[in-house]
């Protein structure tokens, strides 16, 4: 930064890395999840064994020796603007290792000194470069990244589910997936997409009920499923892509170069990269919460087919659905507040020599809130295809939306009459969350051979 050009004695050298840890644990705000935090800490390990850091191994020893001991730094979430990396997060992960700062230990807050103790470790006495080389990278962003693209997975696969489901309880058509379609437009998400819902629907009796109906297409919402789906698919291979390279880059800086002698500074702990593919992967995900917004509109709405009002079989005396549809909205909405780019943004610091930055941080961040909005509307089309798929008994749905079904009346009986849909919800979301939905997928494709 701006005060790249002073000189430092010799004598210095290590009350400067003290310094550095010190004066960069500036972050505030709720401190990163357990899983977010021993992300960090291996992304770093993995930096720093590359070689080009200018630090002893015993620094990826420290870092592995707090992983495998589950001592977890604790490392405020607010405070990094994405360029010289995570400056702040990461302090306040060095901190612990030269036993300042705090760290959770089994769940309980505890002094870095003493959570070092918990592992038979004596606090680090740094040497020259080490304390820059612990702040400087992008692991923060990195961590919450992957861990969001993980997410992301289930939410694609859930998506398809739900909106299988959903075209069931409409006595929707599957022949907008018809392979010939899709072919001749061959993003490989968009055929990905229109064969998981051929399959998931495949043997639907309420499927054949209809094939005589006037209706020759369905809305958007249903017909174009592959399209919309599919474009959020191939945007996570993209992400995914991006994420896979810089988990394995090298962001520090000054890089040595220890064959040749050589110490260059560079710029490659600017975190543009993910900046960009996170705010992509925040749109991607807006549009696949925003369309399954519009399927429980549908579902709910009696002027678009023969379902019930707000899904109730007693609707006027029972609101049904009408207030889960509300709630789907009011969180549609609020995530296309939080979709806005963060990575447009750029605020300069360190006296301006640092003039550019991604805000990379703050579209992690972001993503996060994102993702469990989209969570719960899944969750809420969901409970509604359920709902509206019943009332067509004794009808059997295709072979997966079978599968899906059961799996949510495990957890949520029928709505009869009115109860509070809260828990309700959260039981679903909780089913998205975990995979549990998401593995529709995989078991209606292979599913489990039975025991003969």
């Amino acid at each position: 930064g701006k005060l790249a050009d002073q000189r430092i004695s010799p004598a210095d050298i290590q009350q400067l890395q003290l310094n550095l840890l010190r004066s960069h644990a500036a972050g505030v705000g709720e401190p990163l999840s357990r899983e977010e935090t021993r992300g960090i800490l291996l992304l770093r390990a993995n930096v720093l064994a590359r070689g080009y850091s200018g630090v002893r191994p015993l620094i990826v020893d420290y870092l592995l020796t707090l992983l495998n001991h589950d001592i977890l730094p604790v490392i405020p979430s607010r405070g990094s603007v994405g360029a010289s990396g995570d400056l702040a997060p990461l302090a306040h992960l060095a901190l612990v290792l030269i036993g300042e700062g705090e760290a959770f230990v089994n769940g309980r807050r505890k002094s870095g000194r003493a959570a070092l103790a918990q592992a038979n470790l004596k606090p680090l006495r740094l040497e020259a470069k080490e304390g820059l080389s612990l702040v400087n990278g992008t692991q923060a962003m990195l961590s919450l990244g992957l861990l969001a693209l993980r997410r992301c997975e289930l939410l694609a696969d859930t998506a398809d589910v739900a909106g299988a489901l959903s075209l069931e309880a409409l006595k929707g058509t599957p022949v907008a997936f018809d392979p010939r379609i899709h072919r001749l437009r061959p993003y490989p998400g968009q055929i990905a997409v229109a064969a998981n819902l051929r399959m998931l629907v495949a043997d639907s009796q309420i499927r054949t009920s209809h094939v005589t109906c006037p209706r020759v297409q369905d809305a958007y919402s249903l017909r174009c499923m592959p399209q919309v789906h599919g474009a959020v698919r191939d945007a996570l291979d993209y992400v995914r892509n991006t994420l896979r390279i810089e988990m394995n880059s090298v962001t520090d800086n000054p890089l040595v170069f220890a064959d040749r002698g050589d110490i260059l500074s560079g710029g490659n702990f600017h975190g543009q990269p993910l900046g960009l593919v996170l705010d992509h992967l925040a749109i991607a995900m807006t549009e696949l919460a925003s369309i399954s917004e519009r399927r429980i509109e549908r579902l709910i709405n009696p002027e678009y087919g023969d379902l019930p009002a707000f899904l109730s079989p007693h609707s006027g005396l029972n609101s049904g659905f009408m207030m889960a549809q509300v709630t789907a909205a009011a969180l549609t909405s609020e995530n296309k507040v939080f979709s806005h780019p963060a990575s447009v943004d750029s605020i300069p610091t360190s006296g301006n020599r640092e003039d550019h930055v991604s805000m990379g941080m703050g579209s992690a961040l972001k993503l996060k809130q994102i993702l469990t909005n989209c969570e719960h509307i899944l969750a809420i089309e969901l409970l509604c295809a359920a709902q509206g798929v019943d009332f067509h008994r004794p009808l059997r749905a295709g072979t997966g939306s079978r599968l899906a079904l059961k799996l949510i009346r495990k957890k949520v009986p029928r709505l009869d009459q009115d109860r509070p849909l809260a828990p309700d919800i959260e039981r679903v979301r909780a089913l998205v969350a975990n995979g549990t939905l998401s593995n529709v997928l995989s078991t209606t494709k292979h599913p489990p051979r039975s025991r003969t």
